[in-house]
Order: C-alpha cells, then sequence, then structure tokens
C-alpha cells in the first residue's frame, strides 16, 4: 500500500471510531417520568421506581435516561407535560402521582407503552380493559387507596368510640373523590356518624378548612386519597395538630411527618412495582400482556406520641392491629 493511501485509511478509521462510541453513548432508552405531585415530597417514590428499574438491570444515568415531569398539585398542567413527554418520543412513560397523570398520558399517546400508578379502579376509570388483560398500551399498579376508605373509618371509630361527628377533607380536582365520598359516606352512616365534607385544592383551600374545623370542632378528620393532598402533607399534619383534631391519613408518609393514625398501601413499594414493569417493557415485554399488580398489603401505622399530645388513649385493639409504632 502506498505511504499516501496508508495515511488516508488510518485518518478515516481515527474519525470512524470515535462516531461509532458516540453513537453506542446514544442507544440508552429515555424514560418520560410524569407525576401530579411536586420533586422534593416525591423524592422517597422516586428512589423507589429507580430500585425497581435497577432490579430489571437498569440504572438512571448508566444505562437509561429518565425524563421527568412535575405538575405539583396543579392538576390542569399535566395534558401538556404529558404531550411534551409524547413529543420527545420516550420509550415507555410511567404516569405517577395519581390517576390524573394515567388519565392525561393515556388520552396523549395510543402507542407510547404506559405504566401508571393509581389509587382508584384502573377499569373503571377507563386506563384498561381489565386488571388481567389490560390490552393496549396501558398496564400499572392498582394502590388501593380508595378501596381502603371503609375500613380506615372503622379504624377511626375503634380509635374513638364515641366520636359522632366527623369531617372528611378531598380535592374535588382527583377523579376517584366523588367515589371515595360516597363510600365514606355510607359507611358513616351506618355507624350513626354525621360528616361534613370539605374540599381543598390549593394550599390556601386547605387553611380555609381547617378555619371551618376550627369553628364547628368535630371529633375528628378523615383525610382522603390524594396526590395533591399528600404533597402537603407537612401542612395538614401541622394543622390537624395546632387544632388538635384527630385524624387518619391514607398513607404512613402523613404519620411518618407525624401525623396520628394512617391505613393503606406501602406507596414506595408500589412505585418500586412500576419500575420493574417499566423495566420489563423496556426489555421487550408488551403493557397489554401485563396484568395490573395490585399490591395486597396494607399496613396500619400508629404515632403514639402525637396521641398523648392530643390527650388520646389508645384502645389496646387498635395498638393490636397496628403493623407499626412510632414512638
Amino acid at each position: 500500500m502506498r505511504r499516501r493511501d496508508f495515511i488516508k485509511a488510518i485518518t478515516g478509521s481515527s474519525v470512524a471510531w470515535p462516531l461509532a462510541a458516540r453513537a453506542q453513548q446514544t442507544v440508552n432508552p429515555v424514560i418520560g417520568f410524569l407525576s401530579g405531585r411536586s420533586p422534593a415530597e416525591a423524592a422517597p417514590t422516586v428512589r423507589a421506581f429507580r430500585q425497581g428499574l435497577d432490579e430489571i438491570g437498569y440504572t438512571e444515568g448508566k444505562n437509561v435516561t429518565i425524563e421527568y415531569r412535575w405538575a405539583e398539585g396543579q392538576y390542569e398542567r399535566l395534558p401538556t407535560l404529558a404531550a411534551e413527554l409524547v413529543d420527545h418520543q420516550v420509550a415507555v412513560i410511567a404516569a405517577t402521582g395519581g390517576e390524573v397523570s394515567g388519565l392525561a398520558v393515556k388520552a396523549a399517546t395510543t402507542t407510547i407503552p404506559i405504566v401508571f400508578t393509581v389509587g382508584g379502579d384502573p377499569v373503571a376509570l377507563g386506563l384498561v380493559g381489565s386488571l388481567n388483560h389490560p390490552g393496549g398500551n396501558v398496564t400499572g399498579v392498582a394502590i388501593a387507596v380508595n378501596e381502603s376508605a371503609s375500613k380506615r373509618l372503622g379504624l377511626l371509630r375503634q380509635l374513638m368510640p364515641n366520636a359522632t361527628a366527623i369531617a372528611m377533607l378531598t380535592n374535588p380536582n382527583f377523579p376517584s373523590t366523588s367515589d371515595e365520598i360516597g363510600d365514606v359516606e355510607a359507611n358513616a352512616r351506618s355507624l350513626g356518624m354525621q360528616i361534613r365534607f370539605l374540599s381543598a385544592s390549593t394550599v390556601g383551600e386547605i387553611d380555609a378548612a381547617f378555619a371551618i374545623l376550627a369553628q364547628e370542632r368535630p371529633n375528628a378528620l378523615f383525610v382522603g386519597g390524594d396526590a395533591f393532598l399528600l404533597g402537603q402533607r407537612d401542612q395538614l399534619v401541622s394543622l390537624a395538630a395546632r387544632h388538635a383534631v384527630p385524624t387518619i391519613y391514607p398513607q404512613r408518609e402523613y404519620v411518618d411527618a407525624g401525623g396520628l393514625m394512617s391505613y393503606g398501601a406501602d406507596i414506595p413499594g408500589a412505585y418500586r412495582l412500576a419500575g420493574t414493569y417499566v423495566g420489563r417493557i423496556l426489555k421487550g415485554e408488551k403493557p397489554a400482556d401485563l396484568p395490573v399488580e395490585q399490591p395486597t398489603k396494607l399496613e396500619m401505622v400508629l404515632n403514639l406520641k402525637t396521641a398523648k399530645a392530643l390527650g388520646l388513649t389508645i384502645p389496646p385493639m387498635i395498638l393490636a392491629l397496628a403493623d407499626e409504632v412510632i414512638e
């Protein structure tokens, strides 16, 4: 080979190798992560989601990229954020922070695989055709937040057997709120309890709801399942303590923040399951073939320090039922 041709060949190879290397570095799949919540308060669930991905062999920043979009409790932003992820042509979208995210993404695409986390019934919501055979491009995890509502009310009654009047705080903008209200109202009636419904979809409305509580003085407060309210748990717990109102919540995160009692599913565990589903889809499985996961473990968590501050004596039965007691 002539010297000139040899140099040309070497030069061409030196250009091709870096180009090939860069091409290999850019083939990592991109996951869209949409949430109705806020990034700071949702950090534990994001860690759980990444853990699920890791279990399938995908690590953020190593062999997968995650594009995050946060509505921060403003559910009206979700359709726009969902459209951004679709335009980004992500490989799969994790729709988290309540059914509002799943509904927004389903309306935005019929082709990109979707993995949701919801507290309501995904069939009734129209997200999937059935739990065992979702069909289409959507599957996920049903956390059963709303299905635990009647049980929460029963636990509240056991905690405070003489309670006759309670208040229920809900977000009217959350799709499953009306169903949860219906269940709680029917069960309250059967228990001979009067119930006052209060709505809040903003920080200011939460303050206004507690101003009403301060005037009416119900025996206890029941907080509904909603991503926005969960995101405002520090505010809710602080106000419940200030007004000395015993409160039961749908997630343990409230009790970890100082709330009295919770009963519900393991939310981080559900996000971990969602992460494994996203990983399985990246490996080639189809959403239509992945049954909707339904975590069966529901846990009751009790904060004795808060109970003492409220002057409550915890019945032995409640202590026996508690999966965890915070002292």
